[in-house]
């Protein structure tokens, strides 16, 4: 009897599982053909070539119809029934709620009012649009200049949401813009051809002819001088008269209009949990306590007899630890990838087929640049590419290049977005999105995993893994310093130079992240703890039964997700393993 009223249930419960699922896909898809409709530039990473002529309208008449769709469309996802979902689909549903709350968030507190950082912005992203595109028929070059003769209009609506900031005061602020005027004018202050915009009509397939490749390349400098080039100019004259002179002298987040609201909610964004700012700087206090007693360790290891400061002076200048050309940093850079790639088996049972290279961050935007990143492929023909800073060797410290590759290549960011992008049979939205917390947490994660397959080869080169972390973990503390506690930049500055070996030049670009990026600078040491968290749970409670690679793989194998989520599918592993 028993039996029978079970299969009953069973069978009357089935009907609301099925129609939560068709409900959620439906509405997932809706999503996403949305998204691409309104991002045409993120249509042509897709292959879709309908909007190739385009670029994204910003008039406010359209953002304030994008936001008023994303809200039903949160509203919609929150009536569906997660309990009613399989794992698969819950999680997608939380992904998915993740995303759309950002998007309605960022539009609600002003976002569209800051286009760029420290580093780059809209203006900077387009110069990637020769990779975004395939360039097979003479249709192709025209709808790419099409795009580029959209330039103007482009940025005069950026302009536009740069003088309501100035209007409203939410402006950057000065002291990070330094540097900037020139990195734009880098875009148009050349001949034509050679121009990033030109690189495209450098070369063509077989199948154009000759005088349809003249057209084009005449066409093409055409565009680029009478469209491209004056916008960039116009911009930068915006800057230089107008946007720099009027925007804010303090850097803090909570200056703001609604300020402190919204660096709680970038906060929570970038972290996805909900701590407090409190919170979080005094754990960036403690790692940075713990991890400072590490470096001494190393310190007296290498029988160095002075100060903590007088070693990180020494490391600073002394001609042996950096690169005396461009080539030597890269030869090097490209030396240790290769290296780290044939320890992977030791760690992970499946590795992505798409490839990376490893590049040089090109001149026009390096000497404002991070030390190095990590860059996705733009489109499914293109492999990933590992980004290493050769702007001022004499600031680029060889014995900090091994942590930055494990973050930035493998088995940091390249393999776990590849692998997130070669999942099959989920959403878009779980394949090719981003979660700051997991994606950073897992690079810095990465950089430890070196130890555990020997990937250091020096004292020196451990001290530079451990200045890494040293880095994320002051980032707390000079975050939450600046945009809630009243820290200024010098000061930040200071911290950072007495307890990381960063040379002076990447400490001011990474304050100036900061300061233009509020929260996200937050997101690596609270994602690195949480996974390190959760493998010593593992480790605990599986005993002999515990696999390294199979962590991994439970880690890796759902995509990029919240930490919350993270954490409910490791507990599931664990489950599943002592079973």
């Amino acid at each position: 009897m028993k039996r029978i009223l079970l299969s009953c249930l069973l069978l009357l419960a089935a009907p609301a599982f099925a129609d939560a699922k068709q409900d959620l896909h439906k509405l997932l898809d809706e999503i996403w053909q949305f998204q691409l409709e309104e991002h045409p530039v993120m249509a042509t990473r897709y292959g879709l070539t309908e909007h190739n002529h385009e670029l994204e309208d910003l008039s406010p008449a359209t953002l304030k119809r994008i936001n008023s769709a994303n809200r039903e469309f949160l509203s919609r996802l929150n009536n569906i029934k997660i309990a009613e979902l399989d794992r698969v689909d819950q999680i997608s549903h939380q992904v998915q709620a993740y995303y759309l709350k950002n998007e309605v968030d960022a539009y609600e507190f002003g976002r569209h009012m800051l286009p760029f950082t420290s580093e780059s912005g809209f203006f900077s992203a387009l110069a990637f649009l020769p990779n975004t595109h395939q360039f097979s028929t003479e249709q192709d070059y025209q709808q790419y200049l099409s795009r580029l003769s959209k330039f103007p209009r482009y940025f005069e609506q950026q302009i536009y949401w740069l003088k309501q900031g100035i209007e409203k005061g939410m402006t950057q602020p000065k002291v990070i813009m330094n540097g900037l005027p020139e990195t734009v004018e880098n875009f148009y202050n050349a001949n034509a051809t050679q121009s990033t915009f030109y690189r495209p009509f450098k070369t063509f397939g077989k199948d154009i002819d000759d005088a349809a490749i003249a057209r084009l390349q005449k066409q093409a400098k055409a565009v680029i001088e009478a469209k491209v080039f004056p916008a960039y100019k116009r911009f930068h004259d915006f800057l230089v008269e107008e946007y720099i002179p009027n925007a804010k002298d303090d850097i803090a987040a909570y200056s703001w209009p609604n300020g402190e609201a919204y660096y709680q909610n970038r906060t929570e964004h970038f972290t996805t949990t909900d701590m407090s700012v409190d919170a979080i700087h005094q754990l960036g206090l403690k790692e940075v306590a713990r991890i400072r007693a590490e470096m001494q360790d190393v310190i007296k290891s290498v029988g160095f007899e002075g100060s903590f400061k007088e070693f990180v002076h020494f490391l600073r200048t002394d001609p042996q630890f950096y690169a005396k050309s461009e080539k030597e940093l890269m030869h090097y850079a490209a030396y240790l990838s290769k290296r780290i790639d044939g320890k992977l088996p030791k760690l992970f049972s499946y590795l992505p087929r798409t490839p990376y290279g490893v590049e040089p961050v090109p001149a026009s935007i390096a000497a404002k640049y991070t030390t190095g990143r990590y860059i996705s492929p733009s489109n499914k023909k293109e492999p990933g590419y590992y980004w290493v800073n050769t702007y001022k060797l004499d600031k680029r410290p060889l014995y900090s290049l091994p942590a930055l590759t494990l973050h930035e290549a493998v088995p940091g960011h390249h393999l776990q977005i590849a692998l997130a992008m070669e999942l099959e049979g989920l959403p878009k939205v779980r394949t090719d999105g981003y979660i700051s917390a997991f994606g950073e947490g897992w690079g810095l994660y990465s950089e430890y995993l070196g130890k555990e397959v020997d990937f250091y080869e020096t004292p020196y080169d451990d001290f530079g893994r451990l200045s890494y972390e040293m880095w994320r973990a002051a980032r707390l503390v000079v975050d939450t310093g600046m945009h809630s506690k009243g820290w200024s930049r010098q000061q930040s500055i200071d911290f950072m130079l007495e307890n990381t070996a960063l040379s002076e030049l990447n400490i001011i670009s990474e304050i100036d992240r900061y300061i233009s990026w509020p929260a996200q600078a937050l997101s690596y040491k609270i994602g690195e703890l949480t996974i390190k968290r959760l493998r010593a749970k593992a480790e605990t409670t599986l005993k002999q039964k515990f696999d390294v690679r199979a962590f991994h793989k439970a880690v890796l194998e759902h995509g990029p997700v919240p930490l919350s989520v993270l954490e409910q599918n490791i507990d599931i592993y664990i489950k599943e393993a002592l079973n």
